[in-house]
């Protein structure tokens, strides 16, 4: 080694520098063969510790699907290793979610429905939850268990009973659900009041309140057929109603103004112009025949508006 450094510096600058070059180059090479093989050693190791780690979750994963008790049974999701155990929809905390297999988004969605006062009444129920795969659904069902709690009321026995002696589970106000009266039976269209309008099949307060209204209109019924005018009303009801002493209020064709006459259902822009324009030009109306020659007066609204008019 002496010798080789005592013949080094005797030689010429220019070679020394070769030498130095070729030594530098040596190094660097040495050097990057050492920690490049040390790499891809860890790397070799890391990913046989991979291996064999999923390899071990996986084999403990089917030994305890194979030898579980039945209440609790491990599988995988995702890496996450979980376990399948009863629980309840209704009253599950994340963790207990969470452990079941579901994903966090998913166990965020039921505590939103949970919030907003959505019960889980049936196993079914929860098969809606929003990204439930039917898989999912299908290793989950066996564990689902609804506490008698979140059944409805409505189903306990003793508000079963009740509802056999009252269908309402209080006794009845026949002022507010009265009896409906027996097919035969009939109620007089004119004089009936909210209540007895009631009475009627198929006729609740919606309806009672618009016949009331189209009969103050109209001035009274005199044909139970008026109720036809009556949007959706139900023409089965109709048998159940009749039509006595008809006294309507009458329009005085010769006194009343342009607009007094269209108050009328049955008095239309045209017809009202049509009186006022005849009595305008010919004086008094003794007859609604007198205006047929009008084009706004056919037999049809004739016929209608007679028993509602006098002279």
């Amino acid at each position: 080694m002496f010798s080789f450094l005592k013949e080094f510096f005797y030689l010429q600058q220019s070679d020394r520098k070769v030498i130095l070059t070729l030594l530098a180059v040596a190094a660097v090479a040495l050097g990057g063969v050492f920690f490049t093989g040390n790499d891809n050693a860890a790397l070799t190791t890391n990913g046989a510790d991979s291996i064999d780690t999923a390899t071990s979750d996986g084999r403990e994963a089917a030994y305890d699907s194979r030898h579980s008790s039945g209440r609790q049974v491990s599988y995988a999701v995702d890496g996450r290793k979980t376990q399948l155990f009863a629980f309840d929809p209704n009253s599950a905390d994340s963790t207990q979610l969470l452990a079941l297999g579901l994903q966090p988004w998913q166990v965020r969605n039921i505590y939103k429905y949970r919030a907003a006062g959505g019960v889980y009444r049936r196993p079914e129920d929860f098969g809606r939850l929003y990204g439930l795969t039917a898989g999912e659904y299908r290793r989950l069902k066996p564990y689902i268990r609804i506490s008698a709690d979140y059944q409805p009321a409505a189903k306990l026995p003793e508000v079963e009973a009740a509802d056999r002696q009252h269908p309402f589970g209080i006794e009845k106000d026949t002022a507010v659900y009265p009896k409906k009266i027996a097919a035969g039976e009939q109620v007089v269209l004119n004089t009936a009041d909210s209540a007895t309008l009631r009475s009627v099949p198929g006729i609740g307060i919606h309806f009672a309140r618009e016949i009331i209204s189209h009969g103050r209109l109209l001035g009274g019924y005199v044909s139970v057929d008026q109720l036809d005018e009556i949007d959706f009303f139900p023409k089965e009801a109709k048998k159940y109603f009749v039509v006595r002493n008809a006294q309507p209020e009458k329009l005085n064709v010769n006194r009343l103004t342009f607009s007094q006459l269209r108050r009328h259902p049955y008095m239309g822009y045209h017809q009202a112009k049509a009186i006022v324009e005849y009595r305008r030009l010919h004086g008094r109306i003794n007859s609604l025949s007198q205006l047929q020659l009008s084009p706004a007066f056919t037999p049809e609204v004739i016929s209608r508006l007679e028993p509602y008019v006098e002279y």
